[in-house]
């Protein structure tokens, strides 16, 4: 699995970067098809947002999270991420 990470009008520090890392590997490590992780980090006035695609073998999801923190923005976007990759995968798993 690859992660990518942007950031527009905000530098990306060892520290949050690391942090990427580590929620991407103990998130999204259940979900075996997944090949690409792209992260989008933004600064838009006092808002810090973040933008999560995973994309991979017949799976594409996103998750978006807008907040004060760019560590919370992180957290919430990766788990809405995490969330639509468990409804994609319940969805495909019922029609079996």
């Amino acid at each position: 699995m690859q992660v990518h990470i942007t950031g527009r009008h905000v530098e990306i520090t060892d520290g949050i970067r690391e942090h990427i890392y580590d929620k991407v590997e103990r998130t999204l490590i259940d979900f075996p098809r997944v090949e690409d992780v792209r992260v989008i980090l933004e600064i838009q006035k006092l808002q810090s947002i973040a933008e999560v695609l995973v994309q991979g073998k017949e799976v594409h999801v996103e998750g978006k999270s807008e907040s004060e923190n760019m560590y919370t923005s992180i957290d919430q976007a990766l788990e809405k991420a995490e969330r639509r990759l468990h409804k994609l995968r319940e969805k495909v798993q019922a029609h079996h």
